[in-house]
């Protein structure tokens, strides 16, 4: 018996108590997964969307472990020999593919048989790319990863697309795990009114604004601006590390003067310098709105429904939400 040494589940705030488990390989010959010797479902989680969401989802019947360890920029994770050897003892594997070049290649190398593909389970848009916005791969690598050429695979941040994602997760768990399929399908349809619960107040508090417009230095809220009848505008695409061009500058300058932008945002796992050498160039305020990649006790919630509370607390403050 392996025992399992990827970073648990607990290292992140508010996560289901749950220890380092031991791991059995995943059957061969039947579409239920066996099970680890605490009776629990192994589910590796690429990072914290789909570690909410098989948590929230699995209850105590699972234990969740996550490849991203808190306080580290998805983007920019790479994973050892043995953590990738260490996939395919999982019983599941859940991840978005497009977002973690290293987890897609890892998976890939793998061979994992019961691996669930967020990506695959709502329908991708093309939005937000148009800031250089390919995760730091350029264009040819990010049509590799991508699960389509171009996609943006930043689903989690729209409370609707989410919510198609949890219920194909739960349908997953459901297969992996007949015999607590009924708790399952109880804890996905907690979760997605949950989910639409938030939707509605993001409905009703973003629909008298005094601009739709909104500048972050991450492009990765083009699904919610979409859901919520916004625009965002990326100061330098995927990488808030990276400088903007002057005449990117020189276009948000523009852009904030003509729709009464306040505010420049940025966030949590990375540099602020980027956000805050254009505000202070505009003369604009600066904020958090937190793209939700991880938890760390920096964010302005324990989870991703606390911290999509305080995004749109943000936003209705910086677009002046009536």
């Amino acid at each position: 018996m392996n025992v399992r040494r990827l970073i648990p589940a607990t290292a992140l705030a508010g996560a289901v108590a749950l220890g380092v488990v031991s791991l059995s390989a995943c059957s061969g010959t039947s579409d239920a997964a066996d099970k680890g010797s605490d009776g629990k479902l192994d589910v590796v989680a690429s990072f914290y969307p789909m570690q909410y969401l098989a948590e929230q989802i699995g209850g105590g019947h699972v234990a969740v472990n996550t490849l991203t360890r808190p306080g580290v920029e998805p983007h920019d994770l790479e994973l050892k020999p043995r953590q990738i050897g260490e996939l395919g003892e999982a019983d599941v594997v859940l991840y978005l593919k497009g977002i973690q070049p290293a987890v897609d290649d890892a998976i890939a190398q793998a061979g994992v048989k019961n691996t669930v593909d967020a990506a695959a389970l709502t329908k991708l848009e093309a939005h937000g790319t148009e800031v250089g916005h390919d995760h730091g791969h350029g264009e040819a690598d990010h049509e590799d990863h991508g699960s389509e050429a171009g996609s943006d695979p930043h689903v989690w941040l729209d409370p609707v697309k989410y919510a198609e994602v949890a219920k194909g997760v739960g349908g997953a768990l459901e297969k992996a795990d007949p015999a607590n399929a009924a708790d399952y399908r109880k804890n996905t349809d907690a979760l997605v009114k949950k989910l639409g619960d938030l939707n509605t107040e993001f409905e009703t508090g973003l629909k008298n604004t005094a601009t739709k417009t909104f500048i972050t230095t991450h492009s990765a809220f083009g699904y919610l601006a979409e859901r919520y009848g916004l625009e965002q505008e990326g100061i330098t695409g995927i990488d808030p590390e990276s400088e903007p061009s002057p005449a990117r500058v020189k276009e948000l300058q523009d852009i904030a003067k003509r729709d009464k932008v306040s505010t420049v945002f940025f966030e949590t796992l990375a540099s602020d310098k980027t956000a805050k050498t254009l505000a202070g160039d505009t003369g604009l305020k600066t904020d958090v709105l937190d793209p939700l990649e991880g938890i760390t006790d920096k964010s302005e919630g324990r989870d991703y429904i606390e911290v999509m509370r305080s995004n749109l607390a943000a936003l209705k403050t910086a677009l002046g939400a009536k």
